[in-house]
């Protein structure tokens, strides 16, 4: 068996995955079509263009751009429903058990969506792709930095509403540099309050001390990203005594130029320094990454041995929002 094949076998988890970046090239395009939406584009070829990223994005600014389209074509129900459930098969088809998908509802409701339609559309598609895949997931709700404080407390009351019901968690993402995540310390009180597990991007960017922000202020169970926690020992240190899991997403860091390099991505290094690192994609489409791909970058870019790689999962495994009974599960098939 080859070692794609190998991976793709093994039971892997994957935590930080964003819908509205990981749509096949191909819906958006019929979509687009179904809708009357106006492009300037004739075929898949450019619609991929449009969709995926280029070797000359300079930012994480000019990387959300790519989402502008999808956004676009995710403002009714089918078509939520639709895009949730292919990206359940294409996750299988990873050879993925458990996958947490993510993203922003309210940016959903230009067209006359209510803020529970664009939830339920999805968590609909959820419960589906179970029976069709036989693949287990769950939803993040995620605020946005630059939106008010209000708004991501309206976020997390709409996560209430559906906990233990499909939504796993809530999240913030967004502009590291102007919006700390100090502001929104109400909002995720509250979630904390009511027991609802709290994932936040942070140390994308270059900021390290919004790591340990967002997990002493914020109560997050998980980082997003935090690529740029070396930057600071003490934030470090705490990652690793309080074994905090982080979201990495190599391939997207690269691709936002928070890294150059591939083989400088410090994935490695936190993993060598008893860092609790899992591997995810985050945007499947924007990147143009499967998880299997990063698995094998991760081989043969970074030197991980499958015994490594068998640890990768297990840290992914064991920091997913899932019941014990589930992780117990996924760990023995890991065995």
């Amino acid at each position: 068996m080859n070692i794609r094949n190998q991976i793709i076998n093994l039971p892997k988890v994957e935590l930080h995955c964003h819908l509205d970046g990981s749509l096949r090239p191909e819906t958006v395009f019929d979509l687009c079509l179904k809708e009357n939406i106006e492009i300037p584009y004739k075929n898949i070829d450019d619609i991929k263009k449009v969709l995926e990223i280029s070797d000359t994005c300079n930012s994480l600014k000019e990387y959300l751009e790519k989402f502008s389209l999808p956004v676009n074509v995710m403002q009714k129900k089918e078509n939520i429903y639709r895009v949730t459930l292919e990206l359940l098969e294409d996750a299988k088809k990873d050879g993925i058990e458990h996958i947490e998908i993510r993203f922003a509802p309210f940016q959903h409701m230009n067209k006359g969506l209510s803020e529970n339609d664009v939830v339920e559309a999805a968590l609909e598609a959820l419960k589906d792709g179970n029976k069709k895949f036989n693949i287990h997931s769950g939803l993040i709700l995620c605020s946005l930095r630059h939106e008010p404080v209000d708004s991501s407390i309206n976020l997390v009351k709409l996560a209430l509403g559906y906990q233990n019901q499909g939504v796993c968690a809530v999240d913030l993402a967004g502009n590291e540099s102007d919006f700390p995540p100090e502001i929104h310390k109400k909002a995720f009180d509250l979630a904390y309050d009511k027991n609802l597990k709290i994932t936040i991007h942070a140390g994308e960017t270059g900021i390290a001390e919004n790591i340990l922000k967002s997990i002493r202020l914020l109560h997050a169970n998980r980082i997003g990203h935090g690529i740029f926690a070396y930057k600071d020992k003490k934030t470090l240190e705490y990652l690793i005594e309080n074994e905090i899991p982080l979201e990495m997403c190599p391939k997207s860091n690269l691709d936002t130029k928070a890294i150059n390099d591939y083989a400088k991505h410090p994935f490695k290094d936190y993993f060598n320094a008893g860092v609790k690192v899992t591997l995810n994609t985050d945007n499947r489409t924007v990147s143009n990454v499967s998880l299997v791909d990063e698995y094998l970058n991760l081989i043969n870019i970074l030197g991980f041995n499958m015994d490594e790689i068998k640890v990768v999962i297990k840290n992914g495994i064991e920091a997913a929002f899932i019941s014990t009974e589930l992780k117990a599960n996924l760990l023995n098939k890991l065995v």
